[in-house]
Formats: C-alpha cells, structure tokens, sequence
C-alpha cells in the first residue's frame, strides 16, 4: 500500500456544488431519515446483488424483508428515500400542503446524494428505484401513532416523466409507501449530516444511522458489537465483522470522518460512539429561536384553522419542534396548527 493511499480521506470527494445542496424545489433541505428505517436493518449492507429474504425480531416487533429479482434494496439506495423525506419535511416546514407523490430532476438527486452525474449515475439510479419498488417488507413497526401488519414496498411506484435524447432520465416520480409517508407526516425523523453521503462504506452509514437514532444529542452511547452486527444486519461471521468495524474505528481515529460521532472499540468488544457536539437541536429555548415574530393577524387565522386550541401554546410547540427557520413563518405556523387541528380535534 503507498503513502498516497495510507493518507487518503475515508470520505468520497464532495461532489456538490455549493452552496445549493437541493435545487429541485427547495434549495436549502436538510437530509433527513425516518427513524423506524433506521432503527431497524432494513436495508442490505452488501454491494452485490443480495437474494436473501431475512426476519429480525425485537420483543413484541418484527420485520422480514424480501428481495426481488432485482435483490434487495440497499443501504446506497435509500439516498433516494433522504432525498424524497427531506424535500417533504422541508415543504412541512414551510407550511405547504404534503403529497406521498414526488417529483424531481434526476440530476439534482444525483448532486444532493453526492452521486456522479454521468451515465453511470443515471443507470445506478434506475437500478436503485427498481430494487426500492420490489424489495417487500412486513412488518407491524408502528408509525404515525398505529400498529398495523402490513406488507409493501419501500416506495408503491416510480417513472421516468421525460427524458433526454440520449435516453437519460429527466424528471423522475415517486410514490412512497403509506409507512413512509406516515413517519413524515407524524415528523418521525432525523436529520442526519450532509457528509453522510460521503461514507463510501455501506458499513459506515449504517453504524451512523444508529448512532444518529440511539445517541443523539447524548454525550456518548455504548452498545456490544455482537448487538452491534444484529442492528446492523451484517451477514459476516463474527471475525469479520470486528475486522470490518476495527478498520472503521481505526480510519475515523486518524482522520475524524464519520460525522457527529466519534467511534471507538474497546477490548471487551464493546463499541463506543461519542457526540462530537454538531448534532443540530429540535429543541431549542423559545426565545433562542431564529424566527422573526408573527404578524398579529396570523393568530386570528390559527384560531379558524385549529378552533379551541390556544394559539399561543401552539406557537411554542411548533417553534420547539421546528429543526430550520421556514422561510414563510406565518405560512409554515398555519400549516402546522392545521395538522395539529387534524390529528386532534379536541385540545
């Protein structure tokens, strides 16, 4: 091995051109994961076709997952779901009306999720949308607040709208599964760093899934690597896979890649992840907020979209619970006190 290679970043190089990391509708959307998807390991870790059908079971919970022909769908491919998840939560944001069907330019998903853009990009893309459409899941996971057994696909449908002369897709349409559309309208994600799309290693962003959902904004979590490799779905041997997560721990100490966390593993093959404070807060004090304030008119139409509720404790429940500053607030106050109405009619 050269010097070249021993000193060259984990990461993949940044393919994205600043500062517009979204240009289809919403140019500056968060990358954002559900959570039921990543606590669970739904997705394969291999980067070869993976014809195994496998069941996970958690007290009460369980989840089987099963390829098409096409293979299961993997951990690369969920990039199209961030993509989709966070295009939705930003409109959510911004108090705009929700839809499970999303379209956008091929192109610009390839430069959020930091893909390549020549035709190879384009092929993977396909391939990635075919095994999302067949890869079948049940599960009776609960989100949205209802547990039901259900057995779909990871997204219910895609097409190509237009494409190129030269055959390359355009703008693509996605309709998500009701399970994913349900976490997104109940706002069961996380968002999740920008470099995540960097992590070569499909290894990597799965142990960085975990971490995102399990340590937060903890200062440390600990979890033992044979739960560790269960979480993950790794089909290794155990050998294996503390090599695998070995070689991880030992690239993030000399080049401090993987985001948020730092990863550590210890003799007893307990594994370590320790905040490294960038973990952006949901929570934050309702002064501390970066919003100007709300038009005095806006309340009295809050009052018509959610009657009986008070508007004011409205206010402070939708500021603690927004991650970015909308940039229509008074739209965005609306929108919310009219999911809340929704889901509760009676304060």
């Amino acid at each position: 091995m050269t010097q070249e290679v021993r000193s060259r970043s984990p990461l993949l190089p940044d393919r994205r051109a600043a500062p517009d990391f979204f240009s289809c509708d919403i140019l500056d959307a968060a990358p954002k994961g559900d959570m039921a998807s990543m606590e669970h390991p739904i997705f394969s870790l291999s980067t070869k076709p993976d014809h195994r059908t496998r069941r996970y079971e958690h007290g009460s919970v369980f989840i089987e997952i099963a390829p098409s022909a096409q293979g299961l769908a993997t951990v690369h491919d969920r990039d199209i779901l961030i993509y989709c998840i966070s295009q939705l939560m930003a409109s959510l944001n911004d108090g705009k009306p929700l839809s499970s069907v999303v379209r956008f330019k091929a192109h610009d998903l390839l430069r959020a999720t930091n893909r390549v853009t020549s035709g190879e990009g384009y092929t993977a893309l396909k391939a990635a949308l075919e095994r999302l459409r067949g890869t079948q899941i049940s599960t009776n996971i609960v989100t949205g607040g209802t547990e039901t057994f259900e057995v779909f696909g990871l997204i219910e449908r895609a097409k190509v709208v237009r494409e190129t002369r030269e055959g390359r897709m355009q703008e693509v349409e996605i309709k998500l599964s009701d399970w994913v559309f349900n976490a997104i309208q109940s706002q069961e994600v996380l968002t999740l760093h920008r470099d995540y799309f960097r992590l070569r290693k499909p290894l990597e962003r799965r142990m960085y899934e975990l971490a995102r959902k399990h340590c937060g904004k903890q200062q440390e979590w600990k979890i033992s690597l044979q739960r560790l490799q269960h979480k993950c779905g790794s089909c290794s041997t155990e050998k294996e896979f503390r090599r695998l997560v070995s070689n991880i721990v030992e690239e993030d100490q000399k080049f401090g890649h993987m985001p948020d966390y730092s990863v550590m593993l210890d003799d007893s093959d307990i594994v370590t992840f320790r905040s490294r404070g960038s973990v952006p807060s949901p929570e934050l004090p309702f002064e501390q907020i970066p919003l100007r304030g709300l038009d005095p008119e806006v309340y009295n139409h809050a009052r018509s979209v959610a009657p009986g509720w008070d508007v004011y404790f409205l206010e402070r429940e939708w500021r603690e619970w927004l991650t970015e500053p909308p940039r229509d607030p008074e739209a965005a106050f609306i929108g919310f006190c009219k999911k809340r109405a929704e889901r509760s009619p009676h304060p």
